[in-house]
């Protein structure tokens, strides 16, 4: 009988194949792990590119099958691995359908802010690129957002009542992006707290190997 191939990693330090090492690590996975230098060119090379066509990290390989955006290789993981090990829910239950909608809400709604927040007037935009009144709004509607979670975490520990790959996924993003973009914390303390819980579990230390 042939045995099923451990998942490949494709990586980078401090990009958005973080949260996907967090999720391997809460799996316990054993995984191929290949960092990529992403000032180099092997990302554009073409065998990168049959893997992830949009020549970023991460790019995940299953059983010979790859995939790419890392709220996609969260949800994969989580449905085919993680309700045996206790961090995702049964599909197709509420704390499921929880999880999804949150994931997907850090994924665009928080991801989509601050894309529009650092094009505006990130260090890394061009300067014509440059625009206060977007930048503003970006940054307002940034807070709104945390706030909105804020309220959601007002009777819970976790986004789906119990910890699952969703929390890592938020954490991950939430955990460097409310620092750069200068969100006070101590305007909400479901979210500090939340987030205090998420970034002291074990498996987050992995996520900048």
């Amino acid at each position: 009988m042939v045995q099923p191939m451990s998942p490949t990693l494709y990586y980078a330090p401090m990009s958005s194949a973080s949260p996907v090492l967090w999720a391997l690590a809460e799996l316990e996975l054993e995984y191929e792990g290949k960092r990529l230098d992403l000032t180099g060119v092997a990302h554009k090379q073409p065998e990168y590119l049959a893997l992830n066509p949009m020549g970023q990290v991460p790019a995940l390989v299953d059983n010979g099958q790859a995939m790419f955006e890392s709220s996609a290789c969260m949800i994969y993981l989580g449905e085919k691995y993680g309700v045996a090990k206790g961090v995702w829910p049964e599909v197709g239950s509420p704390a499921h359908m929880v999880a999804l909608t949150w994931l997907n809400w850090a994924a665009v709604s928080v991801g989509g802010t601050l894309r529009q927040l650092f094009a505006s007037g990130g260090d890394h935009a061009p300067p014509e690129m440059h625009c206060k009144p977007i930048n503003d709004y970006a940054r307002e509607q940034f807070g709104n957002l945390m706030l909105v979670l804020e309220g959601h975490l007002r009777d819970r520990e976790y986004i789906a009542g119990a910890f699952s790959l969703t929390d890592a996924y938020v954490a991950a993003s939430l955990g460097w992006s409310t620092g750069v973009v200068g969100f006070d914390l101590a305007s909400a303390p479901n979210l500090k707290a939340w987030l205090g819980r998420c970034m002291t579990r074990p498996a987050a230390a992995v996520m900048n190997p």
